[in-house]
């Protein structure tokens, strides 16, 4: 850095402090005139942390574990066969999946009650439900976030909408760091484009196969990206 460069940065540098100095003394002045109304925000704000954690505690928490109840309730239905008594819904004595998911949508287990709930739609025959379903399901946990983007993608796939349903395979295949995860959704993904004469896209996921999962894919893919030249 050039001497008069040094020297403009230092004349800021002094210029910006003098600045906050002249604020700082405005801020005292205004705490002075304004000192019961601050006391009174800041008091409210101390309440609203307050009344946050006992929320929490006291709300949230007791609603996690009912929701874990009802949850698991549904679940085993599910795992008995029972699909319609899992999906649930129709009586509060049986809420199943979906009446978890209505009550306690805002736990984790209920979001997660909208994603088995989506599956079962899906089962049915109802796509569009499946999908805005699908759509309620949250998490922090990508290979979770990729199997829900790989199900809204088929329940588009279903409704005709096939553009959509592509985009949501990009989703599915960028939302987690685990390799499989990613192989197997490119696949999807290159099959997906292959039934919509999408050549380009089709080649780009199967090359990518070529390059990155070779190890889950025994060269089927090598296969894939030769058949499309032919397609």
């Amino acid at each position: 850095m050039s001497k008069k460069n040094k020297e403009i940065e230092g004349k800021e540098t002094v210029e910006f402090f003098q600045e906050l100095d002249k604020d700082a003394l405005k801020t005292e002045k205004f705490v002075e005139r304004n000192a019961k109304l601050l006391g009174i925000i800041f008091g409210a704000l101390v309440l609203g942390v307050l009344g946050y954690f006992v929320y929490q505690q006291y709300v949230v928490a007791p609603k996690n574990e009912e929701a874990m109840k009802s949850y698991f309730s549904a679940q085993k239905n599910l795992t008995a066969g029972k699909d319609t008594l899992a999906l649930g819904g129709k009586s509060a004595a049986n809420p199943g999946f979906l009446g978890t998911y209505e009550k306690y949508s805002g736990t984790n287990v209920g979001k997660l009650s909208a994603y088995n709930a989506g599956l079962l739609k899906f089962k049915e025959g109802k796509f569009q439900e499946s999908y805005d379903l699908l759509d309620k399901f949250s998490s922090g946990n990508g290979i979770l976030m990729a199997l829900k983007y790989g199900a809204m993608a088929d329940a588009q796939s279903n409704l005709n909408k096939s553009e959509e349903a592509m985009s949501l395979i990009d989703k599915a295949v960028s939302a987690s760091d685990d390799m499989y995860t990613q192989y197997y959704f490119s696949r999807k993904g290159g099959i997906l484009a292959l039934a919509l004469n999408k050549k380009d896209v089709a080649k780009k996921y199967f090359s990518s196969i070529g390059e990155k999962y070779q190890e889950y894919d025994n060269g089927t893919s090598d296969a894939y990206v030769e058949m499309v030249k032919y397609y």
